[in-house]
C-alpha cells in the first residue's frame, strides 16, 4: 500500500473537522470561524462560508446529501443546504464539540460541554439532555437506532433515539484517558454493530452494542485525535499527535502510513466509495491522497496464493476451484508458493507453511518453520528447503531456520525471478536483469550461469519443459523466443505483457497483451482469442490468467503430437483442423489414409455437406448409413436440430418428426409434412398428431386433407372447437353430421348454453337428447322460479313434440304432449307476473292485468297444480286486486278459499286483515269487470266453474297473452271438404258487400299480422253472413262450434280473419275479429294474440316476441 498526494492547500487556521458530501464531489472544512468548501477533484476552494462568530469545531453532512451542519465555540449550530445557504440556527449553553446526522432519519445530534441536543426537520424545538461530563465525540449506528457519546471522563454512553441511556461503557483509565474519537463500523456484512474507540490513554479498542469489548486494547503510542472508517468498513484511519495518518485493518492491525505531516493531525476522512483520503492539520494544511493497494501474490502450476484484506492469504486451487484462507493478523508483505510449500513475509517475520499430505488436491496447510527476523526485499521465492530473498542487485539464499547459506551479486537490477524446478535442495532459478542478461542459478551452486544477453530489459521469463528454449518479454512488449544451446532467436511476436510455456508440451507457448491471448504451436502462425489480463501459467489444456485481482483458467484446444510420432501428414492435418483450414486438413487425412478422421472432423463441425462431398459418389447406401449414424450421434449429444436435418436427408422421416415434435419445432414439421408424399400415411399421421399436440390445428387439418382422412379431420375440428369448419365439412359430407352436432351440443351444454345445445341436438336428429335437455332446462327454470324462462322452454318443448309428431308412429303420443306443454307454457307465462307481484317490492303490471291473470290461472288449474305454481300466491293476488278494483264478492270468495290453505307467515297478517276489512264492503262485484262472450254476448261470472269458456254457448275464450283480457275473436271451423289453401284463397277474394267506404288498414310483415281501423265505422249491420252462423241452440250443454261454408268465407275480409298456421299434422285455426276497430296482432311463430299496442310496446322493450322470444329485426319491427 502506498499513498500518492493528489493535491494540497493551506488555510490560515487549524482544521478541526471536515466532512464529505455523500457523492464525494465536495469537501466541507472547519477552519477558524469559517467553513471552507473545496472541489475534491482538483482542490479548488469553491467558497468560504461565514456564519459563526468563533472557532468552528465540528461539521457533518446528512446521508441524503441535502444539508450539512456546523458547530462552533460560539455555542451555536448552523444548518446549511447543499447549495451552501444557511437555513437554521440554534444554540446550546456551551461551545459545540461534535455534530452527527442520523443515517436513516436525518435527525441531527449536537453535543456541547454540558449537554446534547436532538433536532429533526419536522420538529420545531431541539430536545436537550444534560451530560455530567464534556462530550468530545458522537456516532450513530448504521440503522440509526442508537447514538454513542464519547466523554472527557473516559465514559462511553450509548443512547436511543429519544436520548435515554441504554448502555454505559467505562474505560479503565477513567478521566486520565479521555475518549477522543469514536465511530461505528459502517459495514453491512458485520452481524453485530461494532464501535471503534480511540482514547488519550493511547489505546484503540472495539466494543459491541451491548457494551462487551471485542478483543484486547491495542496500544497506539500517540494521542489519537481522529478515527474514521472506509465506506465499506474494511479499514480504519487514525491520526493525532504522531503527525501522521495511519491505516489499520478493521480489527486494529496497523498496515502503514498514509501521509506524514508537520503538525498534529486533527481530522482525517475517506472520500465516499473510493480510496482517496483527506487530512486536516493543526497548522492549517489540507492534504488529499490516493491510496494504491498493490497485488501481492504467487503462482505455481495450478495453485495461486494472493493477499486479501491486507492481513489474510487465500490459496486457490485453479482446477478444483477450492479456496483456503490463512489469517495472519498482520500486514502480509510478500507471498511465495512452490509445490507443497508456501512462504508468507510479515513485517517482523517469515512464515513457511507445508501441505498436510502429498495429495495433489489437498488444501490443508500447516506452519513448518518461522524465521523471526525483519527482512527488506523486493521479491521472495520459496523452494523445497530454502527461501530466496531478492533486494535490488543481490540474491540471498536462506535455510528455513534463517541461516544465510549463499549470496549472489548481479551486474544490474533484478527484474524477474522464477523457480524452474529440480531436486529438493538443488532447484534451478531463472533470473532476468534490467540490462537484458538472463541467468540460471542453482540453489546449491555459488556460480550463476549466463544463458544469454539481449539488448533490452527483461520483464517476464519462462523456460520450456525440456529446458531447450527460452521465452522472454522485454520492456518494449515484445515476446522473443531463443534456443538456449545455440543462443539463436527463433522468432519474436509484438504486443506481449507476459509469457508462459506449456508444462506438458515442448512446442507450445502462450502470451498475452493488447486484450488478446495468443497461442503459438511450433512454427505455425499464432492463434488469437480475446482475453483481458495477464497469462501466468500454461498447464496441459488450461491457461491461467490474472485479471485485476481474480485468477481464472481458460480451456484451449490441444494438438496431439507426441514424441516418436512419425506421420507428419497426420500431425499437420490435426494442426490445420485446429487452425480452421478444414479442407486442407481433409486432403492430408486422405493422403495419410485416415478418411474416417476427415469424416469425424466434418461431422464434429456439423459440415455434413462437406462430409458428403468428401465421400463423393460412393455407395449411396453407405452415405445414407453414414448420415443416419451421424444423426443418431447428434441426437445423443443433444444436437437435435442437426439430427433432424440428417434424418431427413437419410429418409428417416419418422425419427425426424419425433425429434421435431418433442422439441416443438412446428416450422420443421410443416416442411416435412409438405414434402412427404400423400401415400406415406404413417409419417403424415404422426405430423398431424404433433400439430394437434403443439396447438397448431390449422396445419393438422392441412395434413389430414392431404391424406384424405376426413373422419380425423372432423374429430380435429370438434376437439379444437372450430365449429364453423366442422359444420362446413358436415354440409359437404352428411355422414359426419352425428360426429359434429352431438359433441357440439355437449360442448354448448357444458358451457351453459343449453338453448343452443338443444337446437344442435335437434339438428343432429337426436330428438330424445334435445327433449331431455329442454326438460332439464324447464325443470331448472321452475326450481329457480324463473317462470318466464320455464314458459319459453315449455313452448319450445311443445314445438319439438309437434316436429316429432310428423312421424305417424309417434303422432298421437306427441300431439298429447304438444297440447300438455302448450298448456303449461301458458300457465307459467301467466304465473310469472303473479310471482313477481308477490315476491318483489314493486309491481310491474296493472291491477287489471293481475286480476285477469289470477282468474285465468284459477280457471285453468282445475286438476293438478304444476310444480312451482302457488295457489296461495294466485288467490292472494286475486283477493288484493279484486278488492282494489271493486269486485268485493270475488275478493271474499278468494279470502275464504285462502283460509283452507297453508299460508306462509309473511302473508298471514295481510290475509287476516284483508278477510276482516272485506266484510265491510258490499256483497257484489263491479259491473265493469264482468267478462263478455263475443259469440253470444252473455255476461259471464268472474269465477266460472266451467273454466275459460262461456257458460252459455261454451265457446272457449281467446285471451291476450299480455293483458289476459278476453279478445273479441271467435274461432270458426271449415266445412268438410274445404282445404286450408282453398279457405285462404276464398277469404282473399273479398266478395263485394254493400257499398261503403272501407277504411281498414292492414299491416303485415314476416313477424306479425295486424288489423287496424283508421276511423270508427258504423256497426256492420246484419248483412254479414258470419253473424248468422254465431247462433246456437239455447240450453244445450254441448259446445257447438261455428262452421262456415264457401259462401261465408267468400264474404269475409282477410283483414278480419287471423289464422294460426300450425305445421302438420295439426289443422290450421281460424279466428274472426268481431270488433274490427280494435286492432289485434298475432305472433307468426307462437300464434299468441295481443292487443296491437301492447305487442308493439313489448317488442320495443324486449326486441322479441315476449312469449316465444322470436327476434324482431329493427328494420321490420
Amino acid at each position: 500500500m502506498r499513498a500518492v498526494l493528489t493535491w494540497r492547500d493551506k488555510a490560515e487556521q487549524c482544521i478541526y473537522d471536515l466532512a464529505f458530501k455523500p457523492d464525494g464531489m465536495q469537501l466541507i472544512l472547519a477552519a477558524g470561524n469559517r467553513l471552507l468548501v473545496y472541489d475534491t477533484s482538483d482542490g479548488t476552494l469553491l467558497q468560504p462560508l461565514k456564519g459563526h462568530k468563533d472557532t468552528v469545531y465540528c461539521v457533518a453532512y446528512a446521508k441524503d446529501g441535502k444539508r450539512f451542519a456546523s458547530g462552533s465555540a460560539d455555542k451555536s449550530v448552523i444548518i446549511w443546504t447543499s447549495k451552501l445557504e444557511g437555513i437554521l440556527k440554534y444554540t446550546h449553553n456551551d461551545s459545540i464539540q461534535c455534530v452527527s446526522y442520523n443515517p436513516v432519519t436525518h435527525q441531527l445530534a449536537s453535543c456541547s460541554s454540558s449537554d446534547f441536543g436532538l433536532w429533526s426537520p419536522e420538529q420545531k424545538s431541539v430536545t436537550k439532555h444534560k451530560s455530567n461530563s464534556k462530550i468530545t465525540c458522537c456516532s450513530w449506528t448504521n440503522d440509526g437506532q442508537y447514538l454513542a457519546l464519547g466523554m472527557f471522563n473516559g465514559i462511553i454512553s450509548i443512547r436511543n433515539k429519544n436520548g435515554e441511556e441504554k448502555v454505559k461503557i467505562e474505560r479503565p483509565g477513567g478521566s486520565l484517558s479521555p475518549i477522543w474519537s469514536i465511530c461505528w463500523n459502517p459495514s453491512r456484512e458485520e452481524h453485530n454493530d461494532i464501535l471503534a474507540v480511540a482514547d488519550w490513554g493511547q489505546k484503540l479498542s472495539f466494543y459491541q452494542l451491548s457494551g462487551k469489548q471485542i478483543g484486547k486494547d491495542r496500544s497506539l503510542n500517540f494521542d489519537p485525535c481522529c478515527l474514521s472508517y472506509f465506506t465499506k468498513g474494511e479499514y480504519i484511519l487514525l491520526g493525532g499527535s504522531d503527525k501522521q495518518v495511519s491505516l489499520f485493518t478493521k480489527d486494529g492491525v496497523r498496515l502503514g502510513t498514509v501521509g506524514e505531516q508537520n503538525s498534529w493531525v486533527w481530522t482525517c476522512k475517506v472520500k465516499p466509495d473510493s480510496n482517496y483520503v483527506v487530512v486536516g492539520c493543526q497548522d492549517g494544511t489540507i492534504s488529499f491522497y490516493q491510496l494504491i493497494f498493490s497485488t501481492v501474490h504467487g503462482l505455481y502450476k495450478d495453485r495461486y496464493a494472493y493477499r486479501d484484506s491486507m492481513t489474510d492469504v487465500i490459496v486457490q486451487h485453479l482446477i478444483t476451484e477450492q479456496k483456503v484462507r490463512i489469517k495472519c493478523k498482520e500486514l502480509v508483505k510478500k507471498i511465495a508458493i512452490y509445490k507443497n510449500r508456501l512462504a508468507i513475509q510479515l513485517p517482523e517475520k517469515i512464515l513457511i507453511y507445508e501441505l498436510y499430505s502429498d495429495d495433489s488436491s489437498d488444501m490443508h496447510y500447516r506452519v513448518k518453520e518461522k524465521i523471526v527476523k525483519k527482512f527488506e526485499c523486493n521479491l521472495l521465492v520459496v523452494c523445497a528447503d530454502h527461501i530466496i530473498l531478492c533486494q535490488e542487485k543481490r540474491l540471498q539464499c536462506l535455510s528455513f531456520s534463517g541461516v544465510k547459506e549463499r549470496e549472489w551479486q548481479m551486474e544490474s537490477l533484478i527484474r524477474y525471478i522464477k523457480v524452474i524446478g529440480g531436486p529438493p535442495g538443488r532447484e534451478g532459478l531463472l533470473v532476468g536483469l534490467k540490462n537484458g542478461q538472463i541467468l540460471k542459478i542453482f540453489v546449491d551452486n555459488l556460480f550463476a550461469i549466463v544463458l544469454l544477453k539481449q539488448a533490452t530489459a527483461v520483464r517476464c521469463l519462462d523456460m520450456s519443459a525440456s529446458r531447450n528454449k527460452l521465452a522472454v518479454v522485454d520492456e518494449n512488449d515484445t515476446c522473443l523466443v531463443y534456443d538456449i544451446h545455440t543462443k539463436e532467436l527463433l522468432f519474436q511476436e509484438p504486443n506481449a505483457n507476459s509469457v508462459a510455456w506449456n508444462t506438458q508440451c515442448e512446442d507450445m507457448l502462450c502470451f498475452s497483451g493488447g486484450g488478446y491471448l495468443n497461442i503459438k504451436a511450433s512454427t505455425f502462425p499464432v492463434h488469437q482469442q480475446k482475453l483481458q489480463g495477464f497469462v501466468v501459467g500454461y498447464n496441459g489444456s488450461k491457461i491461467f490468467c490474472l485479471h485485476v485481482f481474480s485468477m481464472s483458467a481458460v480451456e484451449v484446444p490441444q494438438e496431439r503430437k507426441k514424441r516418436g510420432e512419425t506421420n507428419n501428414d497426420l500431425f499437420l492435418a490435426d494442426v490445420f483442423s485446429y487452425q480452421g483450414k478444414f479442407h486442407e486438413a481433409a486432403k492430408l487425412y486422405k493422403r495419410s489414409g485416415h478418411e474416417n478422421l476427415a469424416l469425424d472432423m466434418y461431422t464434429d463441425l456439423r459440415m455434413f455437406e462437406y462430409a458428403k462431398d468428401f465421400l463423393g459418389s460412393g455407395d449411396p447406401k453407405e452415405t445414407k448409413m453414414l448420415i443416419t449414424k451421424q444423426a443418431d450421434w447428434a441426437r445423443n449429444i443433444n444436437e437435435p436440430k442437426a439430427a433432424v436435418e440428417m434424418y431427413i436427408s437419410a429418409g428417416e422421416h419418422i425419427k425426424a418428426i419425433e425429434i421435431s415434435g418433442d422439441h416443438g419445432w412446428v416450422d420443421t414439421l410443416i416442411d416435412i409434412a409438405r414434402k412427404l408424399d400423400k401415400a406415406e400415411r404413417e409419417p403424415l399421421l404422426m405430423c398431424a398428431y404433433y400439430f394437434k399436440k403443439l396447438d397448431n390445428p390449422g396445419y393438422a387439418a392441412e395434413t389430414y386433407l392431404k391424406i384424405g382422412d376426413l373422419k380425423s379431420l372432423v374429430q380435429l375440428h370438434v376437439e379444437t372447437q372450430r365449429w364453423d369448419e366442422a359444420f362446413a365439412l358436415g354440409e359437404k359430407h352428411p355422414e359426419f353430421k352425428d360426429d359434429i352436432y352431438v359433441p357440439y351440443a355437449q360442448w354448448l351444454a357444458e358451457n351453459d348454453r343449453f338453448e343452443e345445445a338443444q337446437k344442435a341436438f335437434h339438428k343432429a336428429g337426436r330428438q330424445r337428447e334435445a327433449v331431455r335437455v329442454l326438460e332439464q332446462l324447464t325443470h331448472n327454470a321452475v326450481v329457480e322460479s324463473r317462470f318466464n324462462d320455464a314458459a319459453y322452454y315449455y313452448w319450445m318443448l311443445s314445438m319439438q313434440c309437434l316436429d316429432i309428431a310428423q312421424d305417424p308412429a309417434q303422432k298421437d303420443v306427441m300431439l298429447d304432449k304438444f297440447r300438455h306443454f302448450q298448456h303449461l307454457a301458458e300457465l307459467y307465462h301467466g304465473y310469472h307476473a303473479i310471482q313477481r307481484y308477490t315476491e318483489e317490492p314493486f309491481s310491474f303490471h296493472l291491477p287489471e292485468t293481475l286480476f285477469n291473470i289470477s282468474r285465468f290461472l284459477l280457471h285453468s288449474l282445475t286438476k293438478d297444480t304444476p310444480l312451482g305454481i302457488s295457489k296461495v300466491n294466485t288467490l292472494f293476488t286475486l283477493a288484493k286486486q279484486s278488492k282494489a278494483l271493486g269486485a268485493y264478492k270475488l275478493a271474499r270468495h278468494a279470502y275464504d278459499k285462502l283460509q283452507g290453505l297453508q299460508i306462509p307467515a309473511r302473508f298471514q297478517k295481510s290475509i287476516e286483515l284483508g278477510s276482516l276489512t272485506i266484510r265491510s264492503k258490499p256483497f257484489h262485484d263491479s259491473e265493469e269487470l264482468v267478462p263478455l262472450c263475443y259469440r253470444c254476448s252473455t255476461n259471464n261470472p268472474l269465477l266460472n266453474n266451467l273454466g275459460n269458456v262461456c257458460i252459455n254457448c261454451r265457446q272457449p275464450f281467446v285471451f291476450s297473452a299480455s293483458s289476459y283480457e278476453v279478445l273479441h275473436l271467435v274461432e270458426f271451423y271449415l266445412e268438410e271438404g274445404i282445404t286450408d289453401e282453398e279457405a285462404v284463397s276464398l277469404i282473399d277474394l273479398e266478395a263485394p258487400r254493400h257499398k261503403r267506404e272501407n277504411k281498414w288498414q292492414e299491416i303485415t310483415s314476416n313477424n306479425s299480422q295486424t288489423l287496424r281501423l283508421d276511423e270508427t265505422m258504423d256497426s256492420m249491420g246484419d248483412d254479414d253472413p258470419f253473424t248468422a252462423k254465431l247462433s246456437f241452440e239455447q240450453g244445450g250443454s254441448e259446445f257447438v262450434p261455428v262452421v262456415v261454408n264457401r259462401s261465408v268465407l267468400r264474404s269475409m275480409s282477410r283483414r278480419d280473419v287471423l289464422i294460426k298456421r300450425w305445421p302438420p299434422p295439426l289443422q290450421w285455426q281460424y279466428f274472426r275479429s268481431l270488433l274490427p276497430d280494435a286492432s289485434i296482432t298475432m305472433c307468426p311463430s307462437c300464434f299468441q294474440m295481443f292487443h296491437s299496442e301492447d305487442y308493439e310496446l313489448l317488442v320495443l322493450q324486449h326486441t322479441c316476441c315476449p312469449y316465444c322470444r322470436r327476434r324482431i329485426d329493427d328494420s321490420s319491427s
